[in-house]
């Protein structure tokens, strides 16, 4: 997002990050050490609150610190149940690429990130890394 997002202001600009975003949950042009992925914006009409990141498949790297699942709530929007609301939606369709129990991280000092993954159901494995390591049933 702060590579593309400004190209946003235009209409061609923004078509050219959308086809990127779409090419990324094919798996198509990924840098190395990058994996398939759907990003998801969450919105109230235009306005932009966040966004949640579901990575198809993880890499070693993304099994000890990153997890399927990755959400950014913009700061004026925090605090109000975006994040916890924008996982729950997340999960029924992380169950359809076929991930069952996804993996979510954060670091062990967010503990606003904590109580989201918490509400969400998930189990809390271990902490590796400075990053707690969570797993969740998407099902």
């Amino acid at each position: 997002m702060r590579e593309h997002a400004g190209l946003w202001e235009t209409e061609d600009g923004f078509a050219t990050y959308t086809h990127l975003v779409r090419s990324e949950a094919e798996g198509l042009n990924l840098p190395p050490g990058y994996v398939p992925s759907t990003s998801l914006w969450w919105a109230d009409g235009p306005t932009y609150l966040g966004r949640i990141h579901i990575r198809h498949e993880l890499t070693d790297m993304l099994r000890e610190v990153g997890g399927h699942i990755g959400y950014y709530v913009r700061p004026s929007a925090r605090r109000q149940g975006h994040a916890t609301a924008m996982l729950r939606c997340a999960l029924p369709i992380v169950r359809e690429l076929g991930i069952h129990t996804a993996l979510i991280t954060c670091d062990v000092n967010n503990i606003a990130s904590r109580k989201v993954i918490e509400a969400s159901g998930a189990s809390l494995e271990d902490e590796r890394h400075g990053k707690l390591r969570y797993w969740v049933a998407t099902g």
